[in-house]
């Protein structure tokens, strides 16, 4: 039971990062094509106001797809209606952290101002920093990062069913999938902001977009790799 309940909290996770996205897409004006619940073949969809809504065969997540033909497409948006449209993935991810944080609070110390507002606060500043210190660390030392399954494994064995230590994973988990997409590097959200930076001074970037995007998708696909080997290693030993 452990082990499917970090499977789901883990796609819940993703799930909420592209729900960011998405609202911010309808508030800025970018037109979604699809929002799905999972990936691969479609099980059930329905239309509405142009948008795509469809429930997948594999509920990891889900994925938003902006209704654009080109990339110019994409930068005739205003910039900053396209740096919210990155933003706002991390942010539902922060969000989704500050409220684990106040529910343990919640849990552990009932209510009151300082554990449902002061002490959730501080937490996240707190968690934000030591993370955002350890990403060097983390990308130095590629054996010591976890994929899916390694925390599934991990959460499995160690949080069970334990509500609130699920609470207390998702938080660093929400964390975690916040800044790790905030790095500059495409096709995360980040390497987004950079390139509309870049284009906000006129620069050429859209000649530059697509080759950068795959050589970030191969770095990040090799990366992954590595990791499940990793911990497909870990398991076996």
């Amino acid at each position: 039971m452990g082990y499917l309940l970090m499977f789901l909290m883990i796609g819940l996770l993703i799930l909420i990062h592209e729900l960011g996205h998405f609202c911010a897409a309808k508030c800025v004006g970018i037109p979604v094509r699809q929002f799905s619940i999972g990936f691969g073949p479609k099980l059930w969809k329905f239309t509405y106001k142009g948008t795509e809504y469809r429930i997948s065969v594999f509920p990891v997540g889900g994925y938003v797809m902006p209704d654009i033909e080109a990339l110019n497409d994409y930068f005739a948006f205003s910039f900053k209606g396209r740096v919210l449209f990155s933003l706002a993935g991390p942010f539902a991810n922060i969000t989704a952290a500050w409220a684990g944080l106040l529910l343990i609070n919640l849990i552990n110390s009932g209510f009151g101002f300082h554990s449902l507002v002061v002490l959730p606060v501080t937490q996240l500043g707190t968690m934000t920093a030591e993370f955002v210190q350890s990403i060097p660390i983390l990308f130095s030392h590629p054996k010591q990062l976890s994929g899916i399954v390694g925390l599934v494994a991990f959460g499995g064995q160690q949080v069970g069913v334990d509500m609130v230590k699920l609470l207390s994973l998702s938080v660093l988990l929400n964390i975690n999938l916040a800044f790790l997409n905030l790095l500059p590097l495409l096709p995360l959200d980040g390497g987004k902001i950079v390139l509309d930076v870049l284009h906000r001074f006129r620069l050429p970037v859209q000649k530059l977009y697509v080759p950068v995007a795959v050589a970030g998708w191969i770095l990040l696909l090799g990366l992954m790799a590595e990791v499940t080997v990793n911990d497909v290693s870990k398991l076996w030993a």
